[in-house]
């Protein structure tokens, strides 16, 4: 048999995450998808020709770092816990 509730309440339904968490995890999804679309292009329309435009700064260093930049951000939003209060 099934224990009852001696109240009949429900528990109280809340959010895992606050405003401050999305707002970080927002911010982390534009960093990610601004290191993909800087990471983007590049090629060549003619597969006889090599373009050395694809080994520049911008795809091989400053993309892959701003998706990384993003993840951790992601990472951050998730453990960030709004409700803590300092304890004195």
């Amino acid at each position: 048999m099934s224990k009852k509730n001696k109240n009949n309440q429900q528990p109280n339904k809340e959010f895992v995450f606050q405003k401050k968490n999305y707002l970080f995890l927002f911010i982390g999804i534009a960093f990610i998808a601004l290191g993909f679309i800087l990471m983007s292009g590049g090629g060549s329309d003619d597969p006889n020709v090599f373009n050395p435009e694809i080994y520049n700064f911008r795809r091989i260093r400053l993309a892959p770092t701003l998706i990384l930049i993003g993840l951790g951000i992601q990472v951050y939003a998730i453990l960030l816990n709004p409700n803590k209060k300092n304890k004195e």
